[in-house]
């Protein structure tokens, strides 16, 4: 076809609409568009078609192992060939101990497989402060593939978004499913697909801990993902402008602006603190007609920061129940001080503890007094054990009802329910068990790091805390053993018992640290809650915090984003857009 004779330029169009019509002009736009109607549509039959998506992915899977698809298994990757193809290392994971591992692992040895439900690590101890806008979200998650790029530019490396199914450990082959988006009739269905693998190491971390109380995970917001940040930066918002519409009574407004923290550990601990400080610096100013109602409790069991030493748990009780107080009459209605103690006695007491010049008698009959302090911002610690949860209100033990207009559940971790299915040997508390050099016993090439695991008994080792210095610690040494059994030649499937491991995983505690909002913080740098060593609080402590999270963020691209974002707050207020 020849189109070239009668093909105008768009400048050349833009000419003929200012030039007079002729017979010729006309002649030759017409050609012209007759001649570009048939190329279209010439060009439109020899378009190729694509199949849905899904059909994409299990085209893709077959043409990596074409024997596949004529059995009824799941389409994947073929098992690699000894002396013609690097041996597979599979990873389950991308939280602390599974991103260090693919960071320090030697790819000119493996291959490396990622299979995970999210292509990021979340820097958990600076996720609270997301919460309330001190830090962007991005600040906080670093792609899989910054960490370890060959899974993005190496042949045979890749990242599956998926979770594991199973695990068939004779046949060396994990067996998983895709993650899809959404719920709607638009939704992806997920598809199943294997990875055989040489070197398997679970890294799948924990989830939290309910304790089966009914309620929690309706109800509740946990706090360790990124979207868990934004859910509850979204409800603080949420009912900050909702509780200044009028019309809302004193009663609900104090329920919506009440925030609840379940769990006195470091995650609830920091959180309160942020959100503590948010409340003095910013709904003070921003949110002026309702800053009066707005308060936060923090409920816990036992003692908070029970692993800390005695002296930083009693400054954090003090500097977290520290109120700010202005000079102004304030008349509290009877109504009011029941919506913002409840029923409890320990609550009313430990707040009246807080203030001088105010006894129970003063406060119990303070409706029909002239305070002159406004109970603005501090965290109210109640201990209690909760029962149950409801939509706007939780039950402890004790038949106290407490509302809520944002709960926050923080009570630790425990295996998830894929851990539990797993028929490999249990640690005590239901954990994968394992040796001192992180192997699973009684299976070939199979590791274990992170919360999802922990020594077995016969080892004679304690299950370590599930923090992230013991998860990213593991990840270290586990990617050390790994490389020593590939250089020696061990690195294929059943190849590596005969290969000498070297010395056995030690963990040394390095400390502990948490803030508690104001610009102050703990520091307790002993090896054990029972040993002595140096412990700060204070402002010396906070700067010390700052300063070795902000060296421990695993790039120079979010070290730069966490500063600038600190500075930011500091100099013009959080962001408090709802977005």
């Amino acid at each position: 076809m020849r189109i070239t004779h009668h093909f105008l330029t768009a400048s050349s169009l833009s000419t003929l609409r200012f030039l007079p019509p002729t017979p010729q002009r006309r002649g030759a736009a017409m050609s012209w568009l007759r001649a570009l109607s048939r190329f279209s549509s010439s060009a439109a039959e020899r378009r190729p078609r694509f199949p849905p998506p899904g059909l994409v992915a299990a085209s893709y899977l077959s043409t990596i192992a074409p024997s596949a698809s004529t059995s009824s298994q799941p389409l994947g990757l073929a098992p690699t060939q000894p002396g013609k193809e690097k041996p597979r290392l599979v990873v389950l994971g991308t939280g602390w101990a599974g991103c260090r591992l693919m960071k320090g692992i030697d790819t000119s040895l493996y291959d490396v497989v990622c299979v995970s439900p999210r292509n990021h690590m979340v820097f958990t101890p600076l996720l609270a402060s997301t919460c309330v806008g001190t830090l962007e979200f991005r600040s906080v998650a670093e792609p899989v593939a910054r960490i370890q790029p060959a899974i993005s530019r190496a042949p045979g490396s890749y990242f599956f978004l998926a979770r594991c199914k199973g695990i068939d450990a004779d046949e060396h082959t994990v067996f998983c499913e895709t993650v899809t988006d959404g719920d709607g009739e638009d939704a992806l269905e997920p598809w199943s697909f294997k990875v055989p693998y040489d070197k398997l190491v679970i890294a799948a971390g924990a989830e939290a801990t309910t304790f089966g109380i009914p309620g929690v995970k309706e109800y509740a917001i946990f706090l360790r993902e990124v979207y868990h940040a934004q859910e509850i930066r979204r409800r603080l918002l949420l009912n900050l402008m909702l509780s200044d519409v009028p019309g809302i009574t004193d009663e609900e407004k104090s329920r919506l602006l009440h925030c609840v923290v379940i769990g006195g550990g470091p995650t609830g601990v920091e959180f309160s603190g942020e959100l503590s400080d948010f409340i003095i610096r910013d709904v003070h100013q921003r949110y002026a007609h309702v800053k009066d109602f707005i308060h936060v409790t923090l409920i816990e069991a036992n003692e908070i920061l029970s692993s800390f030493d005695v002296r930083l748990r009693q400054y954090a009780t003090k500097q977290l129940m520290k109120y700010k107080k202005e000079k102004s009459e304030y008349v509290i209605s009877a109504s009011l001080l029941f919506m913002m103690f409840g029923s409890s006695l320990q609550m009313l007491d430990a707040t009246i503890a807080n203030f001088k010049g105010l006894n129970q008698r003063n406060v119990i009959f303070a409706y029909e007094l002239n305070c002159s302090f406004l109970f603005q911002s501090g965290v109210r610690l109640v201990r209690g054990v909760v029962k149950g949860v409801q939509p706007q209100k939780i039950i402890l033990s004790d038949g106290t009802e407490v509302p809520y207009g944002l709960l926050v559940w923080s009570t630790g971790v425990g295996p998830s329910p894929f851990v539990s299915s797993l028929p490999f040997p249990k640690s005590p508390g239901g954990r994968i068990g394992i040796d001192e050099w992180l192997r699973v016993p009684c299976v070939q090439d199979v590791f274990a790091v992170g919360d999802c695991c922990g020594f077995l008994e016969s080892t004679g080792k304690p299950v370590l805390p599930a923090l992230a210095q013991v998860a990213e610690r593991q990840g270290k040494y586990l990617a050390g053993l790994l490389n020593r059994i590939g250089r020696r030649g061990g690195g294929h499937a059943n190849s590596a018992s005969d290969i000498e491991l070297g010395a056995p995983f030690v963990y040394r505690h390095l400390g502990s640290m948490a803030t508690v909002g104001r610009y102050k913080a703990l520091v307790d740098l002993r090896q054990s809650k029972d040993a002595k060593g140096l412990s700060l609080a204070g402002f010396v402590s906070w700067f010390i915090w700052r300063s070795a999270y902000l060296t421990r963020v695993v790039s120079w691209r979010n070290r730069f984003y966490v500063a600038i974002n600190w500075l930011t707050t500091f100099v013009f207020g959080r962001d408090i857009s709802r977005i």
